[in-house]
């Protein structure tokens, strides 16, 4: 019996525990509870806040489990955390919101490689970074917008939704190409110009303070202030660099190469100074994409590098008045038109009769005077204009078309009658030059990283005169044309934030033709010469400005079809910070050109503009070639600067006609070549509103004529010593500056009075060069006011005085036979007398 009832005992217990253990796994219990059981189960201490636990009941997890187990439990049946400290404590916090996580990848949209380590983050501050496979991954928030960016990329803003969290996304970033601009030294001799990097000297006009003896900012007068930089006879026809004649210097605008350069026979700048936006002068070390010049590179462009208001002004002084205006047509398309005209065809200012003094002294329309005897009458007419269009339209986002035109004219008509020797004698000369030109570019900016440039130009320039003579009815008829035409390809190539790569093409084709026509006796002579030339440019450029390195190469290859003649021209540009104030630069370039011009006789044209064009015949006129080198140490430091210049230069293929000779080797045909080494320094400081400079050139030039009885003697453009001071004083509206200009005088050639027989005189010289003319020195001064009206309208006032002391500077010197005394006469020419100038100018 008792079998029975003790089975049904136990049968009857262990069901009991059975549903006693059900009811207790299936009750909750509170986390507090729990949380006690571990702590003395584990012998751990929990640290926590009673707002966290407050009022949480959860199923207890198994006895059995771990201490991480049951960590594990809880923290995926709540909304807690737990952090395990040395399995000897453990923090209990709040979870943060729990959200999906979105996948990505972010490529390049120019190469489509994967981006390493861009930055990828959510509104709500989370953030991450991509793999070297450009994948990321990120929990996805409550604003779900992400953005992704990365240095030299455009940041991406991107909208993510539902179905990201399934696929991931795919970013890709557009390159971001930043402009770095150049620290540069601002205020280098006058406010608006600067020294770049690649050693050139880029001067702004709208920004332009003042200079001496300037109250515009004309580009040729402006340079002329430049160390290395002199015009021999003052005039901006006649700017010689480190020795090198005018037109071994490449004058461009808008990429139009200019064979005129000068208004009223080399005193103005054909350039209208109120309409360049900037003017880049290279001494040495241009860009292997100038060619076709020995000496420097004069680059004006008139495009502006932002968009500008509409706008207008004009303005008049005692010489010239002029007109400027800039029309928006459109948001992308704009028109401009400058234009300038003499006023000499109303009125003769002081400003006229000195510069006409000036440019005609020791010419056949004074000579003319010279030999009168009774009843000298003359009636001149002198005139000039320039005038220039430009119209610039965008075309989408990525091309624009721009069109450049200039024309430039100078005319001078003198009529002389004078009775010599109860002879009526009279002559009508005629005296033209001109130049105008066109230029069509088109530019495409492919994408951030590339842009391509093609322009088509033309440029054609005339030099005419006619002389008619009453006594012997005779007529002389001399004109010198050149037609140049071309297309330039350039293309350039950001390979990244530090070095970039530029490559092109050009083809340049010139025809120059030279007419001489006399009658009484007829003679005839016209001369064409054809040259094409094409050249592949290649130049990469490496910029680091946090080491402060910048190094350009370039290398020019000219093949030159009537010769078949290649010439390879590398460039090369090298700037080094040596620290933070301490530059040191190195310039170095081998050029060449095919045209240059010569003088046959020093009374053609009348004696005024007696140069003329012709092309090179690769024999008798040689392809000028050129090599220069130069070092040059900048310090900056506050307001003191200082800069020192070595340089060495050669030039080789040089004729004796296109040196200007007027000694024994006036008729003298050979060629030969030039070498100049010097220094340039220029220290300046700048104290609140004043500016001060002062500048100094040493140059020792040489000739060399190997097949002369000398042959080597000083150069004619030699000015062995030039000293230039300035004090400017700049505030608020007022601008005024004082400064003076001294050199030792050029050579000339002395006669030798021991071997010339005064019976019959013929000139015998003694060595070339071996003497110079008397020390040059001038006082210039300028100032200038502006203020504006409640309504917006500029004035401007201007007031220069060149020479103020008067001196009477030589400029030049020469010897031939008087034909009235039979005798050897000493003929000088002199630099400007005291010369006063007045402007004013009104814009909106």
């Amino acid at each position: 019996m008792l079998l029975p009832k003790s089975f049904h005992f136990l049968f009857f217990t262990f069901f009991l525990v059975l549903n006693l253990s059900a009811q207790n796994k299936g009750k909750v219990v509170s986390i507090k509870k729990i949380i006690f059981e571990i702590e003395q189960q584990h012998q751990v201490s929990f640290n926590y806040t009673e707002d966290n636990i407050s009022g949480l009941e959860i199923m207890p997890p198994k006895k059995t489990f771990s201490l991480q187990q049951k960590l594990d439990y809880l923290s995926k049946n709540t909304n807690l955390s737990f952090e395990n400290i040395g399995n000897q404590f453990i923090n209990i916090y709040k979870k943060e919101k729990e959200f999906p996580t979105i996948c990505g990848y972010v490529f390049s949209s120019s190469d489509k490689k994967p981006i390493e380590n861009a930055n990828i983050s959510l509104l709500n501050k989370t953030q991450t970074a991509t793999d070297v496979k450009g994948y990321f991954e990120i929990k996805k928030g409550d604003k779900n917008i992400i953005l992704s960016a990365h240095v030299g990329y455009i940041t991406k803003r991107i909208a993510a939704n539902s179905q990201d969290v399934e696929n991931c996304l795919q970013i890709v970033l557009e390159p971001e190409v930043t402009e770095l601009h150049e620290i540069k030294a601002n205020a280098i001799l006058a406010s608006g110009i600067s020294k770049n990097k690649d050693g050139s000297l880029e001067i702004k006009p709208k920004k332009f303070g003042i200079l001496p003896g300037l109250i515009e900012p004309d580009a040729l007068q402006t340079m002329q202030q430049i160390p290395g930089v002199n015009s021999i006879d003052e005039s901006v026809s006649s700017i010689n660099v480190r020795g090198g004649t005018h037109d071994q210097n490449l004058f461009l605008w808008n990429g139009i190469r200019m064979y005129q350069t000068g208004h009223f026979f080399g005193l103005i700048s054909v350039f209208n100074p109120n309409l360049a936006h900037t003017i880049s002068i290279y001494k040495n070390g241009s860009s292997a994409f100038y060619g076709e010049s020995v000496s420097s590179v004069v680059a004006i462009s008139s495009t502006p590098e932002t968009a500008e208001k509409n706008s207008f002004s004009a303005g008049i002084n005692m010489i010239n008045a002029d007109v400027y205006a800039k029309y928006n047509v459109s948001k992308k398309s704009y028109i401009e038109i400058s234009a300038r005209k003499s006023i000499t065809d109303f009125v003769e200012t002081p400003t006229y009769k000195e510069y006409f003094n000036k440019v005609f002294q020791n010419t056949t329309i004074t000579d003319f005077s010279d030999k009168q005897n009774v009843n000298y009458k003359s009636d001149k007419k002198f005139g000039f204009y320039d005038a220039t269009l430009k119209f610039a339209q965008k075309i989408g986002n990525k091309d624009q078309l721009i069109l450049d035109l200039i024309t430039i004219k100078d005319n001078l008509e003198v009529f002389q009658s004078a009775t010599v020797y109860d002879m009526n004698k009279s002559e009508n000369n005629v005296l033209r030059q001109q130049n105008y030109g066109g230029n069509l570019s088109w530019k495409r900016n492919w994408n951030s990283f590339n842009t391509t440039k093609i322009n088509v130009y033309n440029s054609a320039y005339e030099l005419l005169a006619n002389q008619k003579n009453s006594l012997g009815n005779q007529i002389v008829i001399q004109e010198n044309t050149v037609n140049n035409n071309g297309i330039n390809l350039e293309n350039n190539h950001i390979i990244n934030s530090k070095f970039s790569f530029n490559d092109g093409y050009q083809f340049n084709e010139i025809g120059i033709t030279n007419l001489e026509e006399v009658t009484n006796p007829d003679f005839y002579r016209k001369v064409k010469d054809v040259l094409r030339t094409h050249a592949l440019i290649a130049e990469g450029k490496y910029n680091d400005t946090i080491s402060r390195i910048y190094f350009k190469a370039g290398m020019r290859i000219n093949y030159i079809e009537k010769f078949k003649k290649y010439i390879a021209e590398p460039r090369i540009q090298f700037s080094c910070g040596i620290n933070k104030n301490l530059n040191l630069e190195l310039l170095g370039e081998l050029k060449s050109q095919n045209v240059q011009q010569i003088i046959e006789l020093q009374k053609d044209y009348f004696g005024i503009e007696k140069r003329r064009w012709i092309v090179s015949n690769n024999s008798t006129i040689p392809i000028q070639k050129s090599r220069q080198l130069s070092l040059n140490l900048f310090y900056k430091k506050g307001d003191w600067l200082l800069d020192i210049e070595n340089f060495y230069k050669k030039v080789t293929g040089i004729t004796t006609s296109s040196q200007g000779f007027q000694n024994q080797l006036e008729f003298v045909r050979t060629t030969g070549d030039y070498e100049i080494w010097g220094s340039e320094m220029l220290i300046q400081k700048k104290m609140n509103h004043f500016l001060t400079w002062l500048s100094y050139t040493y140059n020792h030039n040489n000739y060399h004529f190997s097949n002369y009885e000398y042959p080597s003697f000083p150069n004619n453009f030699e000015l062995m010593h030039t000293v230039s001071w300035a004090a400017i004083y700049e505030k608020n509206n007022f601008k005024i500056a004082l400064g003076t200009k001294w050199s030792t005088g050029r050579p000339k050639t002395p006669p030798d009075n021991s071997q010339i027989d005064n019976s019959n005189p013929v000139l015998v010289y003694k060595k070339p060069n071996s003497a110079n003319v008397h020390i040059f020195s001038q006082v210039n001064l300028s100032s200038t006011y502006k203020w504006e009206t409640a309504n917006g309208i500029q004035y401007k006032l201007g007031v220069s005085i060149l020479n103020i002391l008067n001196r009477k500077n030589e400029i030049s010197e020469y010897y031939r036979i008087s034909s009235l005394t039979n005798s050897i006469e000493e003929v000088e020419t002199f630099s400007l007398q005291r010369t006063p100038n007045l402007s004013f100018r009104i814009s909106f």
